[in-house]
């Protein structure tokens, strides 16, 4: 986890460097995943980037055209994995200007707030609490339907939940538990909706498929990504790779997550570091 948390800031710093006006969002995406690679790490899920009011899981596709442009703010969301133990990391930059300044602001400072409660006995409840007041003291909304999570070995998501208010959770975080603490602040209503697919998949229930060719796609899926999201980016290269994917998807045997506009499509910033309880900021 110390590896693959450091592999991960590296990662992120890169790539924020990148984040300008005239950058292909698809080059940005693949530079910052073969950082990972160089590194000695593994993407553990495609690379998003996610645009003004888009708060999550824009992940460049294959043949992505998208070019920042001056005045967006651009949500940067990455994770590495080492032998499966997942780290998740974001940072959001604004392109070119500095009208949101203080909306970015406000999610850095959240975590600021909460680190010195990220150790055992903490309950959860708190650091939400935390999160939503410092995001409204700014003037903005948290976005309650988002948050952060447990993560694992070979797992970006797993429990418990970390909330970005004060859901009432009385659990307490337990000494090296691997968390991953995550506020998005919104000029909007303060919730995300789903939007249209992600181009980003996950394996879901891993049973026989009849099509010889679909299943050697699945064979490459189970062996290279086990149960981590990965892109149509990465296998494209692949026979009947789009073919696979959708028939896939169909049977259930995949999932595709879906893109989460923030319902008002109100501008959104993003901040995220991973932790081990007891043991400080893996980030």
């Amino acid at each position: 986890f110390i590896e693959s948390g450091k592999i991960s800031a590296k990662a992120r710093d890169h790539g924020k460097k990148m984040i300008k006006e005239g950058a292909s969002a698809l080059e940005i995406a693949e530079a910052v995943e073969n950082k990972m690679r160089e590194l000695g790490g593994k993407p553990a899920f495609p690379v998003d980037i996610s645009i003004d009011g888009l708060a999550a899981h824009a992940s460049p596709g294959p043949e992505d055209k998208t070019i920042l442009q001056k005045g967006q703010l651009v949500k940067l969301d990455l994770g590495a994995h080492v032998n499966g133990k997942v780290t998740d990391t974001a940072v959001t930059v604004e392109v070119g200007t500095n009208k949101w300044a203080k909306l970015i602001e406000a999610v850095e400072k959240s975590l600021e707030n909460v680190e010195k409660l990220i150790k055992p006995g903490t309950e959860i409840r708190e650091i939400g609490k935390v999160i939503s007041e410092t995001i409204t003291s700014y003037g903005y909304k948290p976005i309650i339907n988002l948050s952060g999570h447990g993560i694992g070995e070979f797992e970006v998501h797993t429990a418990p939940t970390i909330p970005n208010f004060d859901n009432g959770n009385k659990e307490k975080l337990k000494e090296g538990q691997t968390i991953a603490i995550e506020p998005f602040a919104t000029v909007g209503v303060g919730q995300v909706k789903e939007g249209k697919g992600s181009g980003i998949y996950e394996l879901m229930n891993d049973k026989p498929t009849r099509s010889a060719q679909v299943r050697k796609v699945l064979d490459y899926i189970k062996e290279n990504f086990n149960t981590l999201p990965f892109s149509l980016r990465w296998i494209n290269k692949l026979p009947n790779a789009k073919f696979a994917l959708r028939t896939l998807e169909a049977e259930g045997i995949i999932h595709q997550f879906a893109e989460l506009p923030e319902k008002s499509n109100g501008i959104t910033s993003q901040a995220e570091h991973s932790y081990m309880v007891g043991h400080g900021k893996l980030t």
